[in-house]
């Protein structure tokens, strides 16, 4: 019965799998010996009292509750599949709220939700790989939020001593207890107001080179050699797998 669809999709399955989530990433947080930089970017755009966009890879998402604004209430841009119902079950354990959508389904809704909520001074944050990858290949939809907003975006990544990288689309980093771990904000990444294609382009290239930088160096600092970024996505490297043939 565990192994089909039907269960799996059930509100009672996604609900154990959310909360399990949530308790695996508090077990992380709270029994890993955490250093934190350049968390005063974050810092002063709380105090300022304006919104924030935060930043973050697919794959880095676990841990990411715990690095919230506390001032003001905090959203996630979320798929409405099963496993992006589940990512929101589990963070809604942290206080965060879901806005559904994704680059794939929803896209419109999502990008107006964002709008409402950052000019409103709430903080979202956003995995600009997501749903389907590549991994930490990021997507233009959080530069046009950005530029609509009128807000910068915050880079955020996270590396363990301690881990193992999935074999899954977005290379997610899972760690494990009682490890050390950094967590590092980049500086603001502004936007700009123009909205032609190049410009939008490189200002996407800019977000993307911004995260896949703070990555590395964390990764780096942890020990480990850097996870190259994707050139598949979700559906391609699954077929290959189904093939018999390594991504």
């Amino acid at each position: 019965m565990f192994g089909t669809k039907r269960w799996r999709r059930s509100k009672f399955s996604l609900g154990l799998a959310s909360w399990l989530i949530a308790a695996y990433a508090k077990l992380i947080w709270v029994t890993g010996r955490w250093t934190i930089e350049g968390h005063e970017h974050l810092l002063r755009l709380d105090e300022q009292g304006g919104p924030i966009l935060a930043a973050f890879w697919h794959g880095r998402i676990l841990v990411m509750p715990f690095a919230r604004p506390r001032r003001a209430k905090f959203h996630m841009v979320i798929s409405a599949h099963d496993d992006g119902r589940i990512i929101a079950g589990a963070v809604s354990y942290f206080g965060i709220e879901w806005i559904a959508g994704s680059s794939s389904e929803g896209g419109s809704a999502a990008l107006r939700a964002m709008l409402r909520l950052l000019k409103t001074g709430n903080g979202v944050g956003i995995t600009p790989d997501g749903p389907d990858g590549p991994a930490m290949v990021a997507k233009p939809g959080i530069v046009v939020a950005a530029r609509l907003a009128k807000v910068a975006v915050i880079p955020v990544s996270y590396a363990t001593r301690w881990r193992r990288i999935l074999g899954s689309w977005d290379r997610f980093h899972l760690p494990f207890p009682f490890s050390r771990g950094i967590m590092i904000y980049g500086p603001p990444i502004e936007i700009g107001g123009a909205g032609d294609p190049a410009a939008l382009e490189a200002a996407r290239l800019r977000v993307e080179q911004g995260l896949n930088a703070i990555t590395a160096e964390a990764d780096r600092r942890m020990g480990h050699e850097i996870v190259a970024p994707g050139t598949l996505n979700r559906t391609a490297l699954r077929d290959l797998k189904r093939a018999g043939q390594r991504s």
